[in-house]
């Protein structure tokens, strides 16, 4: 935007104004950095406070960063620094979220609700591209406060919401507050807190956690434990969400335009950004469906192949058609235009599959691999390797493409062949099996292949210890 770039831009001897590309990428980068940190912090918070308190931390820390932001002049610093405190808030979020999300739902319902949290964040980046849009072409600073601001009510939304919603039932009774607990898991089932079913679910929550956690109190280091299969937990979902961010969506976003501009079209890099966005979020809309019907593992693997499809020729036919970037567009042959086309549509198809299959699903897996102990630990440590890798994608996609152009594509499509084979290999089906299942799964040795007709036994156990305790209670209060 014209007037952000005169703002924190250089100033070149003509007396215009540019925003260079180290300067791009200290604003960009710091984003990324607070993200990483946020996002390994709330491991902290999350044990010390609990799940709620912890959104509710990070939220005004994102808010203070956003207003920094939003109050900048012509400082570089000021912004860069509003951009990295505001990042701190959205890494956290992205892992204590799908933490209290996975934590609170019941298992029927628990994959849905965390695609839903996939939802909303793809619809809050198409709502992002929507503002950009409607305020670019405004005179002063309006065109670019207007959206970066905007972001100060979102923040206001979540910190006084979070007080109408309860702490994570799982976490109270991880530290010892049944009774808190209870009154937890009535309101989430809508029964009265005597209802028998409270006192048998909040049973088997305990007896169940109370074998996850037989170590006793998690260090970092035990995310990397052979007990229990910790180790494989931690490194498949820290695999899933590199994997996730170089399936080459992204840079459909971050720098498609000028492609889409060598294929002929005129429509500019907002409304690229608009269309995009909307792909993603009709794509994610069945992913609420197919979570639970088709499975976690089925969705990364039918996803792998459909995105290494649509990298493959759009990359294929990018490089062997299109025209050099910059080209004036009357001198496009009808062979760059129809080149650009395929690209087009299978860039379009690309990020439309991304947002159903690979787009939710690591987070989905994310959100229910882990016991108790080590939760809060080994989802920082997934959400700080997508944050991680998403810097390094946008710091150098765009050095990379400017060398080989859509042959970048091909990167793409082979870490989406890598992405295949190792779901195959490494990552089971955790429908329909409660958080405390999916730790005695990994416990059972199953192989990943064979995991879609493994057999819990826990909560059946677990069942049968609080049927029987409700029974002693009954035949005490008869006998007094």
């Amino acid at each position: 935007m014209p007037d952000f770039v005169q703002r924190f831009g250089q100033e070149n001897p003509d007396g215009s104004f540019t925003l260079s590309s180290s300067r791009q990428s200290i604003i960009t980068s710091l984003l990324s950095a607070g993200t990483f940190v946020g996002a390994l912090g709330q491991a902290f918070t999350a044990d010390r406070f609990g799940r709620r308190p912890t959104i509710l931390i990070w939220a005004a820390i994102f808010t203070i960063g956003v207003a920094i932001q939003t109050a900048t002049i012509d400082s570089v610093a000021q912004i860069t620094i509003g951009r990295f405190i505001a990042g701190l808030g959205v890494g956290a979020m992205s892992a204590v979220v799908p933490l209290y999300n996975g934590e609170t739902a019941p298992k029927a319902l628990r994959g849905t609700l965390l695609v839903l949290y996939q939802v909303q964040i793809i619809t809050g980046i198409f709502l992002s591209y929507v503002f950009d849009l409607g305020t670019h072409a405004l005179g002063g600073a309006a065109s670019w406060r207007i959206p970066v601001g905007l972001q100060l009510v979102w923040g206001a939304i979540l910190l006084s919401g979070i007080f109408f919603l309860p702490e994570s039932p799982r976490h109270l009774l991880g530290i010892g507050k049944r009774e808190e607990a209870c009154v937890v898991i009535s309101q989430l089932n809508g029964v009265p807190l005597d209802d028998p079913l409270v006192d048998e679910l909040v049973d088997e929550l305990q007896y169940a956690i109370s074998a996850e956690n037989e170590g006793g109190k998690a260090t970092w280091l035990e995310c990397f434990s052979p007990v229990n299969g910790l180790w494989r937990r931690v490194v498949n979902g820290m695999m899933l969400q590199f994997l996730q961010q170089l399936n080459g969506q992204n840079f459909y976003y971050y720098y498609g335009d000028t492609f889409f501009q060598s294929a002929g079209t005129q429509l500019s890099p907002y409304v690229i950004q608009v269309i995009l966005g909307a792909v993603s979020v009709v794509g994610t809309i069945p992913a609420l469906w197919a979570i639970e019907r088709v499975g976690r593992r089925r969705l990364l693997l039918i996803g792998a192949a459909w995105q290494a499809v649509c990298a493959l020729i759009a990359g294929l036919s990018g490089h062997f058609t299109l025209a050099p970037a910059n080209t004036p567009i009357n001198d496009l042959t009808s062979r760059n235009k129809q080149g650009g086309d395929v690209l087009i549509a299978f860039a379009v198809l690309h990020v439309f599959g991304f947002s159903m299959f690979w787009g939710p699903t690591p987070w989905v897996y994310l959100g229910e691999s882990f016991p108790l102990r080590i939760r809060p630990k080994a989802i920082a440590l997934g959400s700080a390797t997508n944050w991680v890798w998403n810097f390094l994608l946008s710091f150098f996609a765009p050095k990379i493409a400017a060398d080989i152009g859509p042959l970048i594509l091909l990167i793409f499509c082979g870490m989406l062949v890598v992405a295949f084979i190792f779901v195959f290999f490494f990552i089971p089906e955790t429908k329909g099996l409660t958080l405390e299942e999916v730790d005695e799964m990994y416990r059972s040795g199953v192989k990943p292949w064979n995991s879609t007709s493994w057999t819990p036994t826990l909560g059946q156990r677990a069942h049968e210890k609080a049927i029987a305790h409700e029974i002693r209670n009954e035949k005490e209060k008869d006998d007094s």
